[in-house]
Order: C-alpha cells, then structure tokens, then sequence
C-alpha cells in the first residue's frame, strides 16, 4: 500500500464521497418514481418497502464497498455490516409512503458517524431537485432548484408565540401518550404544521421553521439531519436532551428557543 493510499480520508473527502453517493442514489431512485408497475412489499413490521429502496441502497453500497471497504455501514434495507468506528448510515428512501403514492416529498438519507457522533450529513430530494448537505466545522448548504448553491442558517425568531413548527404526526405523539403535551405546543406557539420526514428539518435549518419534533425514529432517520441542523446554527437532540441517535426520538430548534420548546415539552416553566 502506497503512502497516498494510506493516509485516511478527511471529512471533505467523506462529503465529497457522500455527495457522489447521492448522485447515484438519485439516478436509481427517480428511475422507478411513480411507476404504475412500482413493486411494493410488506416488511415483518408491517411498513412497506418498494423495489426502489432496496436498488437505492444497493447501489449505495456497492460504491462504499469499493471505495470505504473498511468502513462498517447502516442501512434501512440491508441492516449492519462492519463494526468499526467509521460507519455509514443510509436510509435509501426516507418516506416511501410518499414514494409509492406517486408524491415527491421523500429522500435519501446519507451520514457518515464516527464513534456514534455524525460528522457528515446528505440529503437529497430528487423529485424536487432540491439537496442539502454538511460536514462538521464546514457549514450547512443547499442546491436550489434554479442550481444555485448557498449557505443556510436558522432563523433568528426568539420567541415561541413567532415560532412557526412542525410535529410531524398526531399519531407519533399519541404512541408516546404525548398528545396533552402536543396541544400545549400548539397553542404556545404562531404556527403548527405535520410537513413529515426530512423536509420540516430542512426548512428548519434554512430558517423558516422553529422547531420540529418526531417520535418513533431511528439512527437511519435522523443520522444525516443532525450535522446540517447543527452546521446550520440549530440544535438537534432526543427529546429526553440527550444527543444519542438511538434514543428514539428527535428534538430540532432553531437554537436560540431549544431550552424554551424543551421546558414547554417537559412540563417546565420556560424564561
């Protein structure tokens, strides 16, 4: 092995990496998007999982096998492989609901972690030509649908009653016996919607909304999110504040009203 070979990869590498990752991803999955003869299975815990997100994960795979062979990899479809500090964490089709329902709200989620700690986030939404991205110390970006790339930052909005959010779904909080709690939400605040999936944290890290909370989550959701939430000047942790991935739950804010929407959420007086 030559000295360039061995010298590890920097996070610019790694974001270059996932960003060619997305690219693939996007050519595979736009190939079956509304496809009257899209296939559509049930998994063992009864959610769907088409055609699609298994070819889009596959091929995400096959470039990570030849380019970080070394790298343990996560994935929705195709579950664990490698067990080394490095791992990449993919869901191939975040809100196949959509998918398979011929509407173009869903993405591919790409991340890379080190020690469980998100370094690199992608994430892409072909169906809208629209894709967002970040690396750890390098700023969180975006492409436009007219290509222009920019910055993105979170608002500034410093009060909850001008806060504009997004809960994802009356069902998620209902499964945790939080629907007192969603209603108290609501009513502290401008505006509530339930966008769903990776959209809302997007728009959040773009400054156009306040807070976006979900339940029922996993590594694979929210992997990719956390480092361009945080890149963009936003907060991103568990409902409980912790900021583990595997804890099932997602807390995003615009940073400056986080402690304000967890006092709220937890029953606390608030500043």
């Amino acid at each position: 092995m030559s000295p360039i070979e061995a010298t590890p990869p920097t996070l610019t590498d790694d974001l270059a990496l996932a960003l060619r990752l997305a690219d693939a991803a996007d050519a595979v999955s736009m190939q079956r998007f509304d496809a009257a003869d899209l296939r559509i299975d049930t998994k063992p815990d009864r959610t769907h999982v088409t055609e699609a997100d298994l070819a889009t994960e596959r091929a995400i795979r096959r470039i990570l096998d030849a380019e970080r062979p070394d790298d343990a990899v996560l994935g929705e479809e195709y579950g664990s492989s490698g067990d080394t500090a490095r791992r990449w964490v993919i869901d191939p089709i975040d809100g196949t609901h959509n998918y398979m329902r011929g509407i173009p709200v869903w993405a591919t989620l790409i991340a890379l972690t080190v020690d469980g700690v998100p370094q690199v986030g992608v994430v892409s939404q072909p169906a809208i030509d629209r894709r967002w991205w970040a690396a750890v110390g390098q700023g969180a970006w975006t492409t436009t649908a007219s290509g222009e790339t920019r910055g993105i930052r979170v608002s500034a909005v410093d009060e909850l009653s001008a806060s504009s959010i997004s809960f994802q779904s009356i069902e998620q909080w209902d499964g945790v016996d939080l629907l007192p709690t969603l209603e108290r939400l609501t009513r502290a605040v401008w505006r509530d919607r339930a966008y769903g999936d990776a959209l809302p944290y997007m728009w959040l890290a773009e400054g156009r909304l306040e807070l976006v909370a979900e339940f029922d989550v996993k590594e694979y959701d929210i992997a990719a999110i956390a480092p361009i939430v945080r890149e963009a000047g936003g907060r991103f942790t568990a409902f409980d504040g912790s900021d583990r991935l595997d804890a099932g739950s997602s807390l995003a804010t615009n940073g400056t009203l986080h402690d304000d929407f967890f006092a709220l959420l937890h029953g606390e007086d608030s500043r």
